[in-house]
């Protein structure tokens, strides 16, 4: 597939220079096709019978193992959510911890994380985005690791295996700014939430938490897709694999829409969403005071004179889509692997204008 035919998918892309992945992706005409037949299937044939359940059933275990072999692990790792929030508070709630143990995070995170984070009832020590001060939080307390691999702020890239190995203690990576824009693999983390609405550019409220151990972690609240086999006091026999944490049930054509997501990414999509973010930068470097951290990713983060709203809502009128990181006066692009140079070009007309 080339670029041309890649960007043919995604009509939004004919008229506005869509760089809010970080948000949410693009709609490509596959996805939409298989959530619309999905829904006339639905309110022409119903919603129920074996047959119809079974198939469900087996296209989730698709699903499984499609997010599995997006991050380098397989089906039995994989538990499927509706959001990387979602994620995070199976993890916190299945850590079972108490008031004398300490999580360290950083002052860069989403709520997504922190609100799970304040809702445990562990100590929650917050540091700056640096390894260095990451690793000097950790005490003999300390239970988990829980941050981002890309941030949401300045799409700094955080190097959570190293720290892992390092520091010897299980690390929860929010995987929403990193799975699906840049690659990124589970591969000696403990816990990675996925978000499928955003670069993965999958229907709303979809998504998957990866698990290294699913027996490390209690199923606190259990949705039917727990058990194997149920007795009438509520014990049951948990699902082998992460399959025990699965939150609830998609709808046929959710999961034919996020299959149709992951089929179409081209072979091609790290290399140019790379390129793309890096011309980005080049055109917006004299123009705005870019934040460049140390290892960046394909968000691209910079301040403005003025309100960032205002920029904003002033790219949005020229049908330039980014977005406010609100009380840090930033400015975010998005640069995914549909996005083209002429999308970016856009972008530095309108701030240069």
């Amino acid at each position: 597939m080339t670029f041309e035919e890649a960007r043919s998918l995604f009509p939004v892309l004919d008229s506005v220079a869509y760089l809010n992945a970080g948000t949410f992706g693009p709609l490509a005409r596959p996805v939409a096709e298989a959530l619309e037949s999905g829904v006339e299937r639905d309110l022409t044939d119903g919603r129920t019978g074996k047959a119809y359940f079974e198939e469900t059933l087996a296209l989730r275990d698709d699903l499984r193992a499609a997010f599995g072999a997006l991050v380098g692990t397989g089906p039995e790792s994989v538990a499927l959510t509706t959001s990387t929030s979602d994620g995070c508070g199976i993890v916190l709630r299945g850590l079972e911890l108490d008031p004398g143990d300490e999580i360290v995070t950083t002052t860069d995170e989403h709520f997504g994380l922190l609100g799970p984070l304040g809702a445990s009832p562990a100590r929650v020590v917050v540091v700056p985005p640096d390894p260095e001060r990451i690793a000097a939080a950790v005490t003999s307390r300390t239970r988990l690791i829980a941050t981002s691999r890309v941030l949401w702020t300045t799409g700094a890239l955080l190097p959570l295996r190293e720290l892992r190995e390092r520091c010897g203690v299980p690390v929860l990576a929010d995987g929403a700014q990193s799975v699906g824009a840049i690659p990124d693999e589970a591969t000696g983390l403990d816990f990675v939430t996925i978000s499928g609405q955003k670069w993965l550019c999958g229907p709303d409220s979809t998504g998957a938490l990866v698990v290294a151990d699913p027996e490390r972690l209690r199923v606190v609240s259990p949705a039917y897709f727990a058990q194997r086999s149920y007795e009438p006091d509520g014990s049951f026999e948990p699902h082998p694999g992460a399959r025990r944490f699965d939150t609830g049930w998609w709808s046929n054509g959710t999961v034919r829409g996020m299959l149709a997501a992951l089929a179409l990414r081209p072979d091609w999509w790290a290399e140019r969403a790379a390129a793309v973010a890096a011309t980005c930068r080049r055109l917006l470097a004299p123009l705005v005071e870019l934040v460049e951290p140390q290892t960046a990713s394909t968000l691209v983060s910079f301040r403005v004179e003025g309100e960032a709203a205002a920029v904003v809502a002033r790219l949005r009128e020229a049908r330039v889509d980014v977005r406010e990181i609100p009380g840090r006066g930033i400015v975010r692009a998005s640069c995914g692997w549909w996005t083209s140079d002429e999308d970016v070009e856009r972008l530095a007309a309108v701030l240069a204008g």
